[in-house]
């Protein structure tokens, strides 16, 4: 695998939370539009909540995923935070397959 995309948190950095709403609904679009994709984006802690229902971020998710980027959420944080039945987006993954994927990538990029 070349390139995974680790998106640990539902907002881009640390600050004001409107900001960082923003800022990562940009980011995702970016990544959307680029070229080059990554292989996979993988979601966990509170970056779970961005593929569940409500989340500000799921036309760049979706267009991501038609596109052929594989989306996985950590299913201890799905479960965390009762987002079972609301995910729109991804499959719930592992830590298993998750440290696996990390491993194996070229580069892991951290958000």
């Amino acid at each position: 695998m070349e390139r995974v995309i680790v998106i640990n948190s539902d907002v881009f950095g640390k600050g004001d939370r409107e900001l960082g709403e923003k800022l990562m609904g940009a980011f995702l679009k970016k990544i959307w539009i680029r070229k080059e994709k990554p292989e996979a984006i993988i979601f966990y802690n509170s970056g779970v909540k961005l593929t569940a229902k409500g989340s500000t971020v799921l036309d760049a998710l979706n267009g991501l995923s038609d596109l052929g980027v594989d989306l996985l959420a950590c299913g201890t944080c799905i479960d965390y935070y009762g987002l079972k039945d609301e995910m729109m987006i991804g499959r719930v993954s592992n830590m298993e397959e998750i440290s696996s994927m990390m491993m194996d990538a070229k580069s892991v990029i951290t958000v």
